[in-house]
């Protein structure tokens, strides 16, 4: 695996950060970072991700986004540098199916809103169908979520860690529940409270009448 600069910084990409004086600290940052592989944080981020973008590239060289999801736990860790999820039946266009036939490079981006973090991959991706690859299409399926088409998956070339700058809060249903869920059992279990009070209060007032 190599660092994310080596990949990603072209000589036109680090003439500008020379003209804007950021160039020394990029050069002295990702020297430090030379992972060899996924460490225990990415694998636990991308474990517990619902969604994804991943773009490609057309063979006319335009980029292309495309947002990939699940429950969380959809994208595997197949070993320390290859990540990979089931592609399921979408609106049958197959544009990043194609674009990877003709370009395997891509870049992921996963985000965790309530967090404030995101997490940026570039690798080479390979699709497989499905009936071609029965025992990565088990690996890779999700239950429930219907018949598996295709295998994607990606080795990673390089990663990199944004900081949470601009980044807006935002949670699912699910991670809402989790953080009222007790004050609300709270709010129930003494509003039960006040309503016996009210109605013994009342039965008091009844009897003395």
């Amino acid at each position: 695996m190599q660092s994310y600069r080596d990949v990603l910084f072209t000589p036109e990409i680090e003439a500008e950060q020379r003209k804007a004086g950021s160039l020394d600290a990029n050069v002295s940052r990702y020297d430090r970072l030379r992972p060899s592989k996924l460490g225990p944080d990415e694998v636990a981020f991308l474990a517990a991700r619902d969604s994804v973008y991943m773009s490609s590239v057309t063979s006319a060289g335009w980029p292309y986004l495309q947002h990939r999801g699940g429950p969380a736990g959809f994208i595997r860790q197949l070993d320390g540098r290859t990540i990979g999820f089931a592609d399921y039946r979408g609106n049958r266009q197959y544009v990043s199916k194609a674009n990877i036939g003709t370009n395997d490079r891509v870049a992921l981006f996963a985000m965790d809103y309530p967090r404030k973090a995101r997490l940026k991959l570039l690798g080479h991706a390979t699709v497989t169908d499905a009936a071609d690859t029965p025992d990565m299409a088990a690996k890779l399926a999700v239950e429930g979520e219907g018949r598996v088409e295709r295998c994607i998956t990606v080795r990673i070339a390089a990663f990199d860690w944004n900081c949470p700058q601009f980044i807006t809060q935002r949670f699912t249903t699910v991670e809402i529940a989790a953080l009222v869920g007790t004050e609300l059992e709270r709010l129930e279990t003494d509003n039960a409270a006040l309503s016996a009070e009210v109605a013994a209060l009342k039965d008091q007032l009844a009897a003395k009448q």
